[in-house]
């Protein structure tokens, strides 16, 4: 399913915990893992050593790159690696989709200081941009990333964007022998008790049932054996993180647009609130023209 997988890389303890992670999918994918530490030319580098300018991010970014591939070397995993200059977010876009790259694995956030570029406003920049699969990780102390995936969950509204992701999440699934856990959310946080509210809320019901339904017949044709379905009232994003926690979720995977009204849960705020709180790997799609 992978053969190329881009790792943005700045060095910090939660990236080098993202590395593992990428690599344990690299095994499994027999594929490569590309490493990429972008020199943020949006900032004053430029310094001079021994008389000569030299840009301070690019020689950082070279000693990083060094680390992961010594990792990686150790790992066992196939690797090559690049050091660049630009804005982070664009240049991880266009250097993945000018190599073809498969996946894109970051981390969320970075720590203070010269690695400061994969910030989370980074990544969610790269998560609304990408056309390439992208799979974010937040690292939390104590927290620690399992694969294969046993459990993936795929929330859906039913709208285009979040069944192209749901191709994709029960084609890794498949390729995984994982059980599906299939969620629409009805949002009923901002419907008042008058008639109408009533009437949008068995909508905006059968919409989500309807949708979960779709959706669980499509797993039988891509070979999904395990499935469970899902439809919960209540904030979006606090649903989807509660079950993540109550059936041992170990990945979701996500569109970054959905419907618009009352149904809508895939939008990118929530897309985007998904990738900041989830506990697990969150894996987003976007619909490509």
């Amino acid at each position: 399913m992978y053969e190329d997988i881009l790792l943005p890389f700045d060095g910090t303890e939660g990236a080098a915990e993202v590395l593992h992670h990428a690599s344990e999918i690299a095994h499994w994918a027999d594929a490569t893992i590309h490493v990429l530490y972008v020199a943020d030319t949006t900032r004053d580098s430029v310094t001079v050593v021994e008389g000569h300018p030299m840009d301070a991010l690019v020689q950082e970014g070279e000693d990083i790159v060094e680390e992961a591939e010594e990792i990686l070397r150790t790992l066992g995993v196939d690797y090559d690696s690049d050091v660049v200059q630009g804005n982070p977010a664009p240049m991880i876009v266009e250097y993945a989709e000018r190599y073809n790259h498969d996946l894109i694995v970051m981390p969320t956030h970075g720590r203070e200081g010269i690695s400061r570029y994969l910030l989370g406003s980074v990544s969610e920049k790269v998560v609304r941009l990408s056309p390439v699969p992208v799979l974010t990780a937040r690292m939390q102390p104590d927290e620690q990333f399992a694969f294969p995936y046993e459990n993936i969950l795929i929330p859906t509204d039913g709208s285009a964007s979040a069944t192209h992701a749901a191709q994709y999440g029960l084609s890794l699934a498949a390729a995984l022998d994982a059980t599906v856990h299939v969620l629409s959310v009805v949002d009923d946080t901002s419907l008042g008790p008058d008639i109408r509210s009533a009437i949008s809320n068995q909508e905006s019901e059968q919409a989500a049932t309807e949708a979960v339904d779709d959706l669980l017949s499509e797993a039988k044709t891509h070979g999904v054996a395990n499935t469970v379905r899902h439809v919960e009232y209540g904030p979006p994003i606090s649903e989807i993180l509660d079950c993540i926690e109550t059936n041992d979720v170990h990945a979701v995977v996500m569109g970054t647009i959905g419907r618009r009204g009352t149904d809508r849960i895939l939008l990118g705020s929530v897309a985007e609130k998904t990738v900041r709180s989830a506990p697990v790997p969150v894996i987003t799609v976007r619909e490509t023209e």
